[in-house]
């Protein structure tokens, strides 16, 4: 870990350099301080009075620490509210797939559920792909006014 031990003295390094610029310089290193030293090291409070001393760490942790600590952390599975919307939500789209045309299901089946392009799906209809790309925007605004999103 890298220590500042003495600040560098920019006004005699660059007597050049305008005020605003030195300080600048001057608030960078005291960042650079900050961020090397004090959020990483771990501090005593000493109480003279109650004749106690007081543990302070770091407050930059690390998560080795943490874990012998046996401190939990915030799961990164989808949370239920989050399932229960999403449910519905496909439960509605697939309603509202029912009310589409034959074609306009074929279409968005082959896109989006056997996860074809439309340059492939061009290529097996002979349907140029600029015209199923221009379906396919139609269908799926059809589709969003049907759920009312």
């Amino acid at each position: 870990m890298a220590k500042y031990n003495r600040k560098t003295n920019y006004r005699e390094k660059y007597p050049d350099l305008s005020d605003e610029i030195i300080e600048v310089l001057e608030k960078s290193d005291r960042k650079m301080e900050y961020q090397q030293l004090d959020l990483k090291i771990e501090r005593h409070k000493i109480d003279y009075v109650k004749g106690t001393v007081t543990y302070l760490p770091s407050r930059e942790d690390s998560y080795e620490r943490l874990m012998e600590e046996n401190r939990q952390f915030a799961a990164d599975a989808e949370g239920v509210d989050d399932a229960a919307v999403k449910a519905v939500l496909i439960e509605k789209m697939l309603d509202c797939l029912k009310l589409l045309s034959t074609e306009e299901q074929e279409l968005i089946t082959e896109l989006f559920f056997r996860s074809k392009s439309e340059h492939q799906l061009a290529r097996q209809t002979g349907v140029p792909q600029m015209t199923i790309h221009d379906r396919k925007v139609k269908i799926l605004g059809k589709l969003k006014k049907l759920m009312k999103i």
